[in-house]
């Protein structure tokens, strides 16, 4: 059950990390994504170096995603049904085996792109358990009033990582081979595991009559229906999903083909991103809360989409650094502060498979949308592709804000 917070958290800037087990989580986190990002950028440049086609990014991004879409749901059950820490720590186990392959592959060139994207999907698969679990197992550790606070840190972290990673993944591409990358993101999963087993052991579902699992998700469906603020925002991340969020597995292309900059280039765009999104989630666990979330959500779901169109007409590497910050930041905004607000709203019993709901159509919607940017990318040229996306995430975006009312 979440607990309240104590006097000693009250009026500190960053509350949540004043919670002992969320403190050892986001630590174990902080450094087993600088290495999860690390392999994203080498995985990336992997493709496209073996098929210099932004078609087959997406096809990356598809195979990363889909299994997200299929069975995130399934995933949400578990964490309403079983203890999360123990579902958490067999799920970052089990990250490390197709980290360990791609190193395998590439250290003894069998680079074969239909091989790469079915490792991709493995991790995928392992993500739809993680995520929904991850996402539900914020409110436990640093408690229901510190809840905004430890997702703009989770974010904070993400995009941290976001920043140091890619960059670090450039560098490391350069002197040492992809495969590096590769050996060392394994690595990175050591600390969390054994930070999640420092963490207490609580936190465990309520006793009752169990149900069939399609009844339960169909529950945790029904409830979302009934709650009419909850069901648009999520169809609003949905569209951002679709048509905005994969905009980053086309960065190498935009690296190689518009600004000539290599993988080092890439380092640096990616880096813009995590920046811009390290900013978000720094000023809102700064600020501790947000009074207006349905505001604050206005202005960064509608800046989001139009920087991106932006991003599209910029020629200039440095200007468009800029941007990608200003991308980053505004959809870290907005999704830092509608997963508080959804999970604010739900009861105990049903945050795990609402929140499943919400990792299917944030990363589950994900796949189509790579591969339709890459195929747009492809067909009318990467600038177009984009533009075409954020346009219609710009749309998309303004129908459903209508409705949050």
């Amino acid at each position: 059950m979440p607990h309240k917070a104590n006097k000693q958290t009250q009026g500190q800037r960053f509350p949540a990390l004043y919670e002992r087990d969320y403190r050892l989580f986001f630590i174990g986190q902080g450094i087993s994504l600088v290495g999860t990002w690390m392999q994203q950028t080498a995985l990336g440049w992997l493709v496209y170096s073996i098929t210099k086609s932004s078609f087959y990014l997406g096809l990356l991004g598809m195979a990363l995603s889909l299994p997200v879409l299929f069975f995130s749901l399934f995933g949400g059950v578990f964490a309403d049904r079983f203890n999360k820490r123990n579902i958490l720590i067999n799920t970052q186990c089990l990250s490390i085996i197709p980290a360990l392959v791609l190193a395998f592959l590439t250290d003894f060139h069998e680079l074969n792109i239909w091989a790469i994207l079915l490792v991709a999907a493995l991790l995928g698969t392992v993500n739809s358990l993680d995520i929904p679990v991850r996402q539900s197992y914020m409110i436990e550790i640093s408690g229901r009033t510190n809840l905004l606070n430890a997702v703009a840190l989770n974010s904070t972290a993400f995009h941290g990582a976001r920043v140091f990673g890619p960059s670090i993944a450039g560098m490391i591409i350069s002197l040492y081979g992809m495969a590096a990358c590769f050996y060392l993101n394994a690595l990175s999963f050591l600390p969390v595991i054994y930070l999640l087993f420092r963490i207490a052991n609580k936190g465990k579902p309520k006793e009752g009559v169990r149900k069939g699992v399609f009844t339960e998700i169909h529950a945790g469906i029904k409830f979302i229906l009934s709650q009419r603020r909850i069901l648009f925002i999520i169809l609003t991340i949905s569209i951002f999903s679709l048509f905005g969020i994969p905009y980053a597995q086309l960065m190498p292309v935009f690296a190689d083909k518009v600004y000539g900059a290599g993988p080092v280039g890439l380092g640096y765009m990616m880096s813009a991103i995590g920046a811009g999104s390290v900013a978000a989630g720094v000023l809102i666990a700064f600020r501790r809360d947000i009074g207006n979330k349905l505001l604050f959500m206005s202005v960064a779901g509608f800046l989001f989409p139009l920087s991106l169109l932006a991003f599209t007409a910029i020629d200039n590497f440095y200007l468009a650094l800029v941007l990608l910050a200003v991308v980053g930041f505004n959809l870290v905004g907005f999704l830092a502060t509608a997963n508080s607000y959804i999970q604010l709203e739900v009861p105990d019993e049903f945050r795990g498979r609402v929140m499943s709901v919400y990792a299917t159509m944030f990363l589950g919607m994900a796949p189509f949308g790579a591969v339709l940017m890459g195929t747009l990318g492809e067909v009318i040229g990467i600038k177009m592709g984009i533009l075409f996306s954020a346009a219609a995430c710009l749309t998309g975006f303004m129908i459903f804000r209508a409705k949050w009312k």
